[in-house]
């Protein structure tokens, strides 16, 4: 119905409001709920990544992955649903970006297998940033922790970037896990010394070093007779310290026992051979000797 004195043109632009009113209703509430959901999804995805990353039990690394993860999957969840909204087959779209990550997946095998072990690395923490391992053969302080590969540090500060599938398929040896460490020094003796005044020397040496663990059960340090070798005594000098010691109690009680056993008159002897000829033999030399 026209509206009297109006001008033609906005007569006709409200037929044609009239006529496509419900393709406007139907698109504007679409639209609106695609914000909706979209807004919506925002807000979840930061607020799981706020509540992930602010829990103190996770890892730092662990907890900063898991928040980025739940965050990206909510968003993903949001953008589907938003383009079912507007009438596009999601199935048929899920079905495609399928089909598209099997295809990147098998071209990247060996990255993603390096994820797959960083993530694997992450939950079950085999070592932590600062721990001395060694995996592969390969030995060092960890510097970082990623989900591709881990950075270590060897003692004379060489890099060293290790791929996590390397870490993951390898025996991990962890020396810095347990705050307690045992070590063995060894010694040792001539067969014509006393090995009673040698062990009590020994004892000496360990009761005058306070670094020392002492007073829990089987940690008493000692030295025990372990071996009669081909030219000594062979004693074990057993102790345990804090792993924080371990490298400078090694070095100094190794001196210290040298000089002990020396300032004690116990000889630390050198490797020797007995040669014995019977008589033919040595007659067989003179006549040798003489040709």
């Amino acid at each position: 119905m026209d509206v009297p004195n109006l001008p033609a043109d906005f007569n006709e632009g409200m037929r044609i409001i009239r006529d496509n009113l419900p393709f406007i209703l139907s698109t504007g509430t679409r639209v609106l709920s695609a914000l909706v959901i979209l807004v919506v999804g925002w807000m979840a995805g930061n607020w799981a990544q706020r509540r992930i990353t602010s829990v103190k039990k996770l890892d730092a690394t662990l907890s900063s992955f898991l928040g980025t993860l739940f965050k990206y999957g909510i968003l993903s969840v949001s953008m589907v649903t938003v383009l079912g909204q507007f009438g596009v087959q999601t199935a048929s779209l899920l079905a495609v970006l399928g089909a598209a990550g099997l295809a990147i997946g098998l071209a990247m095998q060996g990255t993603l297998s390096n994820v797959a072990a960083g993530m694997m690395l992450l939950i079950l923490r085999p070592f932590n940033v600062g721990d001395y391992i060694q995996a592969g053969g390969i030995g060092g302080t960890v510097k970082s922790l990623g989900l591709f590969g881990t950075e270590l540090a060897t003692p004379d500060n060489v890099y060293i970037f290790l791929p996590n599938g390397k870490i993951w398929g390898a025996d991990v040896w962890n020396y810095s896990r347990y705050p307690h460490r045992r070590q063995d020094i060894a010694a040792a003796i001539s067969y014509h010394d006393d090995i009673n005044k040698a062990l009590d020397i020994i004892r000496g040496v360990l009761d005058a070093e306070p670094r020392l663990l002492r007073g829990e059960e089987g940690r008493e340090p000692e030295a025990l007779v372990s071996n009669m070798g081909d030219f000594s005594i062979d004693i074990i000098v057993r102790f345990w310290c804090s792993r924080d010691d371990y490298w400078a109690l090694k070095w100094a009680l190794t001196k210290n026992v040298k000089e002990a056993l020396d300032a004690g008159g116990i000889t630390i002897p050198f490797p020797t051979r007995t040669l014995e000829i019977s008589a033919g033999g040595a007659a067989a030399l003179q006549k040798g000797s003489g040709a």
